[in-house]
């Protein structure tokens, strides 16, 4: 069952991700405020509708996963200074690396083990997803050059251009093995009413310092990406947080990948160009997805 949660995760997320990025004004510097409220929103419309349908909770379990929840807000934190502020092609592939930090923990400090032909399956999505970052870099680096521009090596090279991501991808990786931790004791009902109840707090923070403190007028049809993005994300953690508390050590690299997909919508629907070797990493990974559902032990 984890096998098919992930895959859902990864369809939403990576959905998410697609509508994040294309609502994502250069114009607007208060964007990723706005998505925070987007977000909290449907998490927290969710959560709502999860404890009228008489889901268990208790004020507690906010306490409880709230380690969890810190974690993963920081991570998200770092991540969007890192990768908006810092360069994408650069941060990426440190980044999306998280799933293999979170996997290592799970092996070491869990005891969670996969088959040897799983681990092939996880390798070959881990290059994937390392190999389809490269490939972009090296495109928004023609495209650069073309431009007749060069990239600031102070964003490029700099101690904190290299520390940012990989903080992101450990603190990111330590969120997903503290869920496979905490959810060993928890339901994963309750857990994700919890983060989604977090979440709403920022998004209400975040409301209250958009619009009463920077005085930004709100507009639904210039925000409808975004919304739609956050009925993503909270779709796509629904099935996350069953597929980590099934099979964490397999699921987390697996659902990593889902940045590989947020391409294939652009491909579709933005009429974005990919080469042959961005083909040829989306191949490797879907490979290695397909030998993990053959195999789903």
């Amino acid at each position: 069952m984890w096998f098919w949660l992930s895959l859902v995760a990864i369809l939403f997320w990576s959905g998410s991700d697609f509508f994040s990025k294309l609502g994502s004004k250069p114009d607007d510097k208060l964007s990723h405020w706005k998505m925070v409220m987007a977000v909290g929103l449907f998490m927290g419309l969710h959560a709502t509708v999860e404890l009228l349908r008489g889901t268990p909770f208790t004020f507690r379990d906010i306490l409880t996963y709230l380690p969890v929840s810190f974690l993963y807000i920081l991570a998200m934190v770092l991540g969007y200074v890192g990768l908006r502020y810092i360069m994408l092609s650069v941060s990426t592939p440190i980044c999306n690396s998280s799933g293999a930090v979170a996997a290592v923990l799970c092996y070491l400090f869990l005891h969670e083990s996969m088959a040897p032909i799983q681990l092939v399956a996880v390798v070959l999505i881990l290059v994937a997803i390392f190999l389809l970052s490269l490939f972009e870099k090296q495109n928004d680096d023609a495209q650069r050059r073309l431009a007749g521009g060069t990239p600031d090596k102070k964003y490029t090279r700099s101690f904190i251009a290299i520390l940012l991501p990989i903080l992101y991808c450990i603190i990111d990786g330590l969120g997903t093995f503290a869920d496979a931790f905490v959810l060993e004791k928890m339901e994963e009902e309750s857990a994700n009413i919890a983060y989604e109840y977090t979440f709403l707090i920022l998004g209400v923070l975040a409301f209250i310092y958009v619009v009463f403190i920077r005085k930004e007028k709100l507009i639904v049809k210039r925000e409808t990406p975004k919304l739609i993005a956050g009925i993503c994300e909270t779709a796509g953690q629904y099935a996350y947080i069953f597929a980590i508390g099934a099979n964490a050590i397999t699921a987390a690299p697996m659902i990593s990948s889902y940045c590989m997909f947020s391409v294939i919508w652009a491909r579709i629907f933005l009429k974005e160009k990919l080469n042959w070797k961005q083909y040829f990493a989306i191949a490797l990974a879907v490979t290695g997805i397909v030998i993990l559902g053959i195999f789903d032990a």
